[in-house]
């Protein structure tokens, strides 16, 4: 068994793709997906965050490499770390919702607590 969800992609669109999704869950603070693409953004938001509350300049290079947005950056280490200051880890949270009508596939929505 992977360590990970190949979610139907190929190696670079998958890496791209959980980039970019993460990048928007740090710029709006949730997001609606399927539930395994939200099991595999928290694993990368979560790291993002702990980079964030790291706060030294190795960090902020690190999240820069991975998130697709400087602004995103500078606002994950001046608001939302801060934010988790006293919390070790369980930044976010997954609630499942109704399936995707069309597909059916199951739904869920992954928000920063």
């Amino acid at each position: 068994m992977a360590a990970y969800r190949t979610l139907g992609r190929k190696h670079t669109h998958r890496e791209l793709m959980l980039r970019n999704m993460t990048t928007q869950l740090l710029m709006h603070g949730k997001i609606t997906t399927t539930e395994n693409r939200a099991k595999e953004i928290r694993k990368t938001a979560e790291k993002m965050i702990t980079l964030g509350k790291r706060g030294d300049l190795h960090s902020k290079r690190q999240a820069l490499s991975y998130l697709t947005s400087e602004t995103v950056v500078k606002n994950l280490f001046d608001e939302i770390a801060p934010k988790y200051e006293e919390r070790n880890g369980g930044y976010t949270r997954i609630i499942k919702t109704a399936p995707r009508r069309g597909d059916n596939a199951p739904m869920a929505i992954i928000e920063l607590l």
